[in-house]
């Protein structure tokens, strides 16, 4: 059920292909009203996605390919975003990356890797669209991170790391958007369910943090992506600088 929390409003997506949050916040946003514009580097999964959408929304979203470890890429598609619609009034930045190895284990390579999508990639994005909010004295930005971001997990130094950087990274940059009347936060799920997760995750290891999670189950990407849209919206006014956790382990 729609209550037309982002009525009116231009939302820019990264990672939004697939089955995972992205594609549901995409979703969700139009569903309240936005007019969505997603990105994604894999160009074919991008185009799948603006289809669906066009199913549910009636109109095929702006669909624009971006790798965020490429500035140009990004500059190209935030200018396409402001060519299209004239502005940007929320940024999710959704795209990271994974992957499980134990750190005697680990390259420079492995590590530079999650580290350039997952905490750089999400900074360049939020340092080219920022701009363009401070010049119009509002705007949210929306970071994808992870409850890896202070809780530890064997085998995933370089996305725990990452994702505490993305931590800091939204509480620094909301102090410096405060005075341009520009929020930024963070949404932190620790488990969410979808088709990809399943594919390249043991599971033997799913069903483990599942059983850790108080009501017994992972996250659906929509239960992530509602927080996601309380962010973006007015109902988080007063809201910045925060991390807020969507999960259900036990303390």
């Amino acid at each position: 059920m729609s209550h037309g929390l982002l009525h009116h409003k231009i939302v820019l997506v990264t990672a939004a292909a697939g089955t995972g949050i992205g594609f549901a916040t995409a979703r969700r946003c139009a569903e309240e009203g936005a007019t969505v514009v997603i990105s994604d580097q894999h160009e074919r999964r991008l185009g799948e996605a603006a289809d669906a959408l066009a199913e549910v929304i009636g109109t095929r979203p702006l669909a624009i390919p971006c790798d965020v470890t490429n500035d140009t890429q990004i500059r190209d598609m935030v200018q396409a975003t402001m060519g299209t619609h004239g502005r940007i009034d929320v940024l999710v930045n959704n795209a990271g990356l994974g992957g499980t190895m134990n750190l005697i284990d680990m390259t420079d390579e492995a590590w530079a890797k999650v580290l350039d999508v997952t905490l750089s990639g999400t900074m360049r994005c939020m340092r080219a669209v920022l701009p363009a909010m401070y010049a119009l004295k509002s705007g949210v930005i929306v970071n994808n991170s992870s409850v890896l971001g202070w809780r530890a997990q064997k085998g995933q130094a370089h996305y725990a790391a990452a994702k505490a950087g993305v931590n800091a990274l939204t509480r620094c940059a909301a102090l410096e958007a405060a005075e341009y009347g520009v929020r930024v936060n963070a949404v932190a799920p620790s488990l969410a369910m979808h088709a990809h997760l399943h594919r390249v995750t043991d599971e033997e290891l799913l069903a483990k943090l599942e059983a850790s999670e108080a009501f017994g189950r992972a996250a659906s990407p929509d239960e992530v992506a509602n927080v996601i849209i309380f962010l973006a919206s007015e109902m988080s006014s007063y809201m910045t600088g925060e991390v807020v956790s969507v999960s259900s382990q036990r303390a």
